[in-house]
C-alpha cells in the first residue's frame, strides 16, 4: 500500500490541521466580505436618487410594511399591512405579484430601488427590451422608424407629432432608418451622454 498524504489528511481531517480549517474560514470572511461591498457598490447609486429627508420617509414606510422587523418585507408583512388598512380580501397571489417585484428578498435597498423606478416613471430595463422585441421578429436588434413612428402616432396611448419628434431625437437611428432599440432603451434607463455634458 502507498502513502498518500491526501488520504491521511482527509482521515484526520481538521484535528490534526487546525491551521488548514482556521485558513478556510478566513478566506470565506474574505470572500463574504467582498461580496457585500460590491453588493453595496451596485446598490448605493440608489440612494443618491433621493434626498436625505425623502429617504427618511421611505425607511418610516419600510419600518410600518416590516411588521416582524427583521429587515425583510414578507408575505405575511404584506397581508398584515392591508389588513390594518382595512383591506382583508387581498389574494396570496396578488402578495407573491408584489414580492416577485423585487427578483428576491426585499430590504430596504430593494424597497428604496422599487420606489425609484416607479417614481421616475421608467420601467427596468429588460422591460422596454421586451416590449421593442416584439416590434423585431428578426431578432435583428432594430426597428423601422416610419413603421414605429406610425404606432407612436395611432396605437394605445398616441403621442402627438411633438412627443414622437422629441424621442426620435434621442434615438440612435441608422442611414437606413432604423432604430438601435438596445442603445436607446439604454438611453431611457440611464440617460443620454449627450445631455449630461
Amino acid at each position: 500500500m502507498s502513502y498518500n498524504p491526501a488520504q491521511r489528511s482527509a482521515r484526520l481531517g481538521p484535528l490534526t490541521y487546525p491551521h488548514r480549517a482556521d485558513m478556510a474560514s478566513r478566506k470565506a470572511a474574505t470572500k463574504s466580505k467582498a461580496a457585500a461591498k460590491r453588493s453595496q457598490r451596485g446598490s448605493s447609486n440608489v440612494f443618491s436618487m433621493f434626498e436625505q429627508s425623502q429617504i427618511q420617509e421611505f425607511k418610516e414606510a419600510f419600518s410600518c410594511i416590516d411588521q416582524d422587523r427583521d429587515g425583510i418585507i414578507k408575505k405575511e408583512d404584506l397581508k398584515e399591512t392591508y389588513s390594518q388598512l382595512g383591506k382583508l380580501n387581498v389574494s396570496d397571489e396578488e402578495l407573491e405579484a408584489m414580492l416577485q417585484e423585487g427578483k428576491g428578498p426585499i430590504n430596504f435597498t430593494v424597497f428604496l430601488t422599487l420606489f425609484g423606478e416607479k417614481l421616475n416613471g421608467t420601467d427596468p430595463e429588460d422591460t422596454i427590451l421586451a416590449a421593442f422585441k416584439l416590434f423585431d421578429p428578426s431578432a435583428t436588434g432594430f426597428v423601422n422608424k416610419d413603421e414605429f413612428r406610425r404606432l407612436l402616432l395611432t396605437q394605445a396611448d398616441k403621442f402627438t407629432e411633438e412627443e414622437v419628434e422629441q424621442a426620435f431625437s434621442l434615438a440612435p437611428i441608422d442611414v437606413s432608418g432604423n432604430i438601435d432599440y438596445k442603445s436607446l432603451c439604454y438611453i431611457i434607463t440611464h440617460g443620454d451622454e449627450k445631455e449630461e455634458s
